[in-house]
């Protein structure tokens, strides 16, 4: 029997965790990571991806399973000393975070490109799944809000997502290009599913999906198509999902999230799957042409990752 081939796309925390789920539930070589990269930007002279990073930590079993990014067991004395030099450390990057900043940042300037180090990354970690930037290009989501557009990092971490947001715009989608593996990936007879992971929908899976068209590509393969609501019993598990969702007047819900996708990518999703908590909202959601699947989304556990990940492998056959 031929490994089947798996695609999940993910952003950062909420992506990682289910990520880890299906890592452990597949073959090695079954899954395939599109991470995003419109989060990254340069900081103190390094290229910083803290959506692949978060991936890459999580599936190593070396992430901070109490704040869900970055390393466990982290020491902080780098960023002390730049404090003493009067330097910005309002992006926290810690001693053993910064090994993989620097290792990245020296094979970039050697001429390897994201791909190349991403996958370096991954072997030394000891990761048999896959993981792709989903574009090699600078891409960059901007947000727009009350005080003027925010680079995202200044938006998320500097600001603290205070800001009231009124829209995006992804800096560079223009000329970015998919990624050449991925876009190996989407023709039709490729892939057996796609898995869009609970991130957010606006600033993670937007910045996938909108690379050359990607969710079309991926709609037109024919592989059934999954997607993971980030939100639960009306607010965000991790992250300004939910804020967004009521800055945009979008309703703060599984189905806010669930009619996002159905609009703004038409026959892409064909099974959406809600918290057990919102199953009230599976009617609805099957009125906008998905398949409802009512299952455990919390991921508190390993265990709940797995769990998560079966249900929608089953969800999808």
């Amino acid at each position: 029997m031929a490994t089947p081939a798996i695609l999940a796309l993910s952003g950062g925390v909420g992506g990682a965790r289910l990520c880890t789920g299906l890592a452990d539930v597949l073959p090695p070589e079954a899954l395939h990571i599109a991470c995003n990269v419109a989060d990254d930007f340069r900081h103190l002279g390094l290229t910083i991806c803290p959506d692949i990073d978060t991936v890459l930590y999580n599936l190593s079993g070396r992430n901070d399973p109490a704040q869900g990014w970055g390393l466990a067991g982290e020491s902080w004395q780098v960023l002390e000393a730049l404090a003493e030099l009067d330097a910005p450390t309002w992006f926290r990057l810690g001693d053993r975070d910064l090994a993989t900043h620097l290792f990245r940042a020296g094979r970039l300037a050697d001429g390897a490109s994201l791909s190349t180090v991403t996958a370096e990354l991954a072997e030394r970690l000891g990761i048999g799944a896959r993981l792709y930037p989903v574009t090699e290009q600078p891409l960059a989501t901007r947000v727009d809000t009350d005080d003027g557009e925010l680079p995202f990092q200044e938006y998320f971490v500097r600001r603290q997502c205070q800001p009231r947001v009124r829209g995006f715009r992804f800096a560079g989608l223009e000329a970015a290009r998919l990624q050449p593996q991925l876009a190996a990936l989407a023709r039709p007879g490729a892939l057996d599913a796609v898995i869009i992971c609970p991130s957010n929908p606006f600033v993670s899976v937007d910045p996938i999906l909108l690379v050359e068209d990607f969710w079309q590509r991926l709609r037109d393969t024919g592989a059934p198509v999954a997607a993971i609501s980030p939100i639960i019993g009306g607010r965000a598990v991790k992250g300004p999902a939910g804020k967004m969702l009521a800055e945009l007047n979008l309703p703060v819900t599984a189905l806010g999230v669930a009619q996002w996708y159905a609009t703004r990518y038409p026959g892409l999703v064909s099974v959406f799957a809600l918290d057990e908590e919102d199953a009230a909202l599976a009617a609805e959601v099957e009125n906008l042409g998905m398949r409802a699947l009512v299952v455990p989304t919390w991921m508190r556990s390993r265990e709940d990752k797995q769990v998560l990940a079966r249900a929608c492998l089953d969800g999808l056959r």
